[in-house]
């Protein structure tokens, strides 16, 4: 089945408002691309149009707690919960919509490392000359993962030395400028980057998957309508975007 066609199906299981609404998104990084795709055919079945905003999980989260207006934003339950908590968001959500898993990436034409075991990817991280990844101070989940990870692999001064840091946005983009050997982000964010390939994701024994959930304002514009758009996300139809997309269900 046409990823168009999944879109399709899942929007159409919604009847569109009386009055079409300009909702406000905030999304953490390696949501927005399922957010993109599902964005032409929501808006055309509804007639609400979505102004997406983008940025890391720990961003967001001093954003919301700072007063930012907003009707729906996405993120990881852990970012969400004490806005939630605080009384930012409505009290029915957050609710989780898919997971992703961390993977490892290179430039197109260059060889593809072996990361197929943790004493592999280790040795990868030692002799690479440049590691490009979030930077944990951030907010980014995966770059605050992984510095814990070099930590006690007791390698954090050796990674910190070539780190490329990057404090928001695709990671994969500094491989394929040059600035970086190799780089280890969300596999959904990796391939959003074109000219980067993915060469697979970390060994199961150290995989992180971070997990997207959505949750309304608890004083949203139009709350109506962001339940439709967190609904669409819902549907059973929606499988195939976050497969294309390099995420899966929860």
């Amino acid at each position: 089945m046409r990823l168009s066609h999944v879109i399709f199906s899942a929007c159409a299981l919604l009847a569109p408002l009386a009055q079409a609404a300009d909702l406000k998104v905030l999304s953490a990084g390696a949501f927005k691309p399922v957010l993109l795709a599902l964005q032409p055919q929501f808006e055309r079945d509804t007639g609400h149009r979505l102004t997406i905003d983008n940025d890391t999980a720990g961003a967001l989260q001093k954003r919301i707690a700072g007063g930012e207006a907003f009707d729906i934003v996405f993120s990881s339950p852990a970012s969400l919960q004490p806005l939630r908590d605080a009384g930012h968001l409505a009290t029915e959500t957050p609710l989780p919509l898919a997971r992703v898993a961390i993977g490892v990436a290179v430039r197109r034409g260059e060889p593809l490392p072996d990361i197929a075991s943790v004493e592999a990817f280790r040795a990868l991280l030692l002799r690479s000359r440049s590691v490009a990844y979030i930077d944990p101070a951030a907010g980014g989940s995966s770059g605050i993962y992984l510095d814990r990870l070099f930590e006690r692999w007791g390698i954090a001064p050796q990674v910190r030395a070539k780190a490329v840091l990057v404090a928001g946005g695709l990671v994969a983009q500094k491989v394929v400028d040059g600035s970086a050997e190799i780089a280890i982000h969300q596999i959904s964010e990796i391939l959003a980057v074109p000219g980067a390939v993915l060469v697979g994701p970390l060994p199961a024994e150290i995989q992180n998957y971070t997990v997207y959930a959505g949750a309304l304002s608890a004083q949203a514009a139009q709350p109506a309508a962001a339940k439709q758009l967190l609904e669409a996300l819902r549907s059973p139809a929606t499988a195939a975007i976050l497969r294309a997309k390099g995420m899966e269900a929860p």
